[in-house]
Formats: structure tokens, C-alpha cells, sequence
């Protein structure tokens, strides 16, 4: 059986280095900056323990993200895993604990790849996944360095080894049991020293997460901050002060080619991308409502200009889903079907230039269906219940199909989906949610579609010369 959410806020008090405004939070369960997103979290794995959804969500004892698909069957299974989870936070909690749990599944698939001459990491890197599944734990990761110093091997002792330096973006770091460090891109081939990749627990000595603003703690109320209240799952930077690793944690050691290899040749990537695009396509689901309830709210919902706008909204919404679908009706055998189907590589990577481009378009659209109201919203919905204030309020920001306090509240959530810092940082989020784009960029191009293209081109090339004749 899965853990359940308060045996993982449990977990979270371990004493772990989280620093925020100068202050080290003592325990991320009870600080007004992480308390209620921890409770969101703890409230995904009460739902795959003891709720209707556990079905959808567990198979085997364990949640269907660990699970390595053997068919189209049972990709399909894992995407209603992962739209549960996904629809529970309106798609804004995007590093979940499925999410590093379809990386590790992809691990588990093809564990060749982890053997080199220098280190064999195949049984370590099964161990991660069997750890992770049979704990159910949340796991985060970095896998980006900094523009200074990143993290680096300085030296080896008895039983394990010693890293330097810094990693980022460590997004739900300070909520995750365990975190994967490591580097996506593809490193110059002298860099060996930056070449490695383990997986530790969060409270491992000398290992420091320093979090960015808190826009949990930033919020007022839940009334007035609806999503940044609750589902601030933080950005933070990781810093390894001589942390200690043992050998049993480590999954590639200096080695430039597997270090990258374990991203792009095992599933994991695309298993990501799953799980990425079924959030993306909730998400994209819960703006296209949000427009629609503004529209209908502001009267203006059967304006055929306003029709048409929503009509591309919900367009966006269906060619989100499409790529999940295609992805995984393209499935690809892995290892010659050994490690089971992966979604359909090509499909996955264009994704991910999909959305990134997507995200910003829906929420300008939706922006403008809003209007000018959102910007002169009343501060807070306690306006509403002020002796002097509030008749006013109650008689002014109402419109004619929407009381004041509904009215406030829809103006709220959109601010906060559409607006605020919670949202921009949530529009750079999806551009860079998977690596920068020249990465993902380049990895299309080496994933075949490429010669696909060029030669059906060079064959238009090849069918005439200079005799050709009409």
C-alpha cells in the first residue's frame, strides 16, 4: 500500500538546510511558506491511498508512474495517473511525485546504458527506482548548472565519493524526499569531473537548498491568491558543500557520454514528456474554463468576436491532448521490446516546442477577454466585510449575472492564474520546463524526423536535372 500524505509530511521533518530570506526554515510542514503546498502535496498521496481514484493510480502496490509499460494499454494507464494528479491542482503542481517516478521508471528500462569501462551504475540505478516505488517516494532533481560553478566531483574516500558546487533549478526540492543531481546537457568531453550523477535524501549533510520568493507566503488568503496560496511547489538553488556520496547512490561517474546517455537513450525523457503534456493539456483545460466563466461573467459571452477567441482557446486544449495521444499511439519498443514501449519519441520532443510556444499565446488571449477589470480588483476580499466598505463593494463590483463576492472571487483566480508573480513565473515555467530550448531543439533533430524531411526532399531534388523537360 502507498504512503499515506501525512506519513509524507512526516518524512519532510528531517531536519533538512532549506533557507529562505536569510533565515533557515526550521521544519517546511509548518512554515507559512511551504506549509499549505506541503499539505497539497500530502493530499496526491492520500488520493492514490484511500480514495476512489486509487484504481487509476496504483497498480501493484505501487503508484502506475513506476510502472514500466509493456503496451499501448498501459501507457494509456499511466496517462490517467498522471491526469488525476494533474487535475487535483488544476495542472499548476508540475513537478509532482509521478513525475521523477516516470524518470526513474525509464531508468529501469534500459539499465545498459549506465554500464561504462570507468563505472558500472546499471544495479544502483534499478536500486533508485526500486527505492523510490517501493517507498513511494517524492523525488525531485537539478540537472542544470549555474553560470559559475557547478557541481563537480573534488574527491573520492572509502565507501563513496565528494561533490563541490551548485545546481539549478531545483523545483519541488524542498517538498521531495530524495533529489537527483545531475547534468541534461551534453557536456565537453574534458569535463569528467562534472560528469556524475547520484541520487540523495534531502537531509544529507551539506547539501543546502536556498529558495527563491515564497509566493505562498506572499499570499493574503486564499480567497485573494486562489492557486499561489496552495501550489507554490518553489524553485531552488542546490548547493553541495563537500557532500559525501556513497557509491551504491551514484549512477554515472565520470563519464560525459552516459552522463547525458541516461536522459536520451532510456525512456526517461519522453516518460517525462508524458507526464509534462497531460499536466500541460489539464492546465491548458482549466485556463479555457477560466476564460469562459470570465466571458459569461462579463457579458460579453455572446459577442461572436468573444465566441470565436474561446473557440481557440478550446482549439489549444484539443491540440495539447492530440500530442498526448499521438505520442502514445507512436509507442516504440525499447531495447528490442526488453524494456517495454516508450511514447513515440518525435511526437514528445515536438511537444515540448509546442508548448513552450502555446503557453504564452493562451494566456495573452485570455487576458484580453478579461479586461480591464482585473486591474482594479479591490485589494482584499475582507473589503467584503467591512461595516462601511463592504455595501459599497457589494454594490459596485457586481455585474449583472455575477454578485460582488463571486465577481471578486473570479477575478481573484484570475488574476492570480493570469497576472502575478505566481503566474509569470508559470509562463517561464512552460518554456523552459524541460531544459532550455536549444537542448530539446537539438535532440530533435538527432531523433530522425530530420532525415526523414531531408529526404523527401532530396528525392524532389533527384527526379529532375537540367534536361528535364515539362
Amino acid at each position: 500500500m502507498t504512503r499515506s500524505g501525512q506519513e509524507y509530511l512526516e518524512a519532510l521533518r528531517d531536519g533538512r538546510e532549506v533557507w529562505l530570506d536569510g533565515e533557515r526554515v526550521k521544519d517546511v510542514t509548518a512554515h507559512p511558506a511551504f506549509r499549505a503546498t506541503a499539505g497539497s502535496f500530502a493530499g496526491l498521496f492520500d488520493l492514490a491511498r484511500d480514495s476512489p481514484h486509487a484504481p487509476d493510480l496504483v497498480t501493484g502496490g505501487v503508484h502506475r508512474a513506476y510502472a514500466v509499460p509493456r503496451s499501448y494499454e498501459d501507457l494509456v494507464a499511466r496517462r490517467r495517473a498522471y491526469k488525476v494528479w494533474a487535475e487535483a491542482s488544476y495542472g499548476f503542481l508540475g513537478r509532482t511525485p509521478d513525475y521523477m517516478a516516470s524518470g526513474a521508471a525509464g531508468f529501469a528500462a534500459a539499465p545498459g546504458v549506465f554500464t561504462t569501462e570507468r563505472f558500472d551504475g546499471a544495479e544502483n540505478a534499478l536500486a533508485f527506482h526500486r527505492r523510490l516505488a517501493e517507498g513511494g517516494l517524492h523525488c525531485a532533481f537539478t540537472i542544470t548548472d549555474p553560470a559559475c560553478e557547478g557541481v563537480r566531483v573534488v574527491g573520492e574516500r572509502d565507501g563513496g565519493i565528494v561533490v563541490r558546487g551548485a545546481k539549478t533549478i531545483g523545483t519541488g526540492a524542498v517538498f521531495a524526499d530524495e533529489i537527483l543531481v545531475g547534468t541534461i546537457e551534453p557536456l565537453p568531453e574534458g569535463e569528467v569531473e562534472r560528469a556524475v550523477t547520484f541520487a540523495v535524501p534531502v537531509d544529507t549533510p551539506g547539501l543546502k537548498l536556498v529558495s527563491r520568493t515564497s509566493y505562498e507566503g506572499n499570499a493574503r488568503s486564499v480567497f485573494d491568491q486562489p492557486l499561489s496560496s496552495r501550489y507554490d511547489e518553489n524553485d531552488a538553488l542546490l548547493v553541495c558543500d563537500d557532500v559525501f556520496v556513497p557509491w551504491d547512490r551514484v549512477l554515472t561517474y565520470r563519464d560525459v557520454a552516459a552522463t547525458a546517455a541516461m536522459w536520451w537513450e532510456t525512456p526517461a525523457y519522453v516518460n517525462f514528456v508524458h507526464q509534462s503534456a497531460t499536466r500541460f493539456w489539464t492546465k491548458l483545460e482549466f485556463l479555457a474554463g477560466l476564460s469562459i466563466l470570465l466571458a459569461r461573467s462579463n457579458g460579453t459571452d455572446t459577442i461572436p468576436q468573444v465566441t470565436q477567441a474561446i473557440g481557440r482557446l478550446l482549439g489549444m486544449v484539443a491540440q495539447a491532448k492530440a500530442f498526448v495521444l499521438g505520442a502514445e499511439a507512436s509507442h516504440e519498443p525499447v531495447d528490442g521490446g526488453r524494456g517495454g514501449v516508450r511514447p513515440g519519441q518525435e511526437i514528445s520532443f515536438a511537444q515540448r516546442i509546442m508548448a513552450g510556444e502555446l503557453y504564452p499565446r493562451a494566456v495573452a488571449d485570455i487576458k484580453l477577454l478579461a479586461g480591464g477589470a482585473l486591474i482594479q480588483t479591490p485589494a482584499s476580499g475582507r473589503d467584503l466585510l467591512h461595516s462601511e466598505l463592504g455595501p459599497l463593494v457589494q454594490r459596485y463590483v457586481r455585474t449583472p449575472g455575477d454578485p460582488a463576492e463571486g465577481r471578486l472571487k473570479l477575478l481573484k483566480l484570475a488574476w492570480d492564474a493570469l497576472g502575478s508573480e505566481f503566474a509569470g513565473r508559470h509562463e517561464q515555467y512552460e518554456r523552459f520546463y524541460q531544459g532550455a530550448p536549444h537542448v530539446y531543439l537539438t535532440m530533435q533533430t538527432w531523433a530522425g524526423a530530420a532525415d526523414a524531411c531531408e529526404s523527401l526532399a532530396q528525392a524532389c531534388l533527384d527526379g529532375y536535372d537540367l534536361g528535364t523537360t515539362k
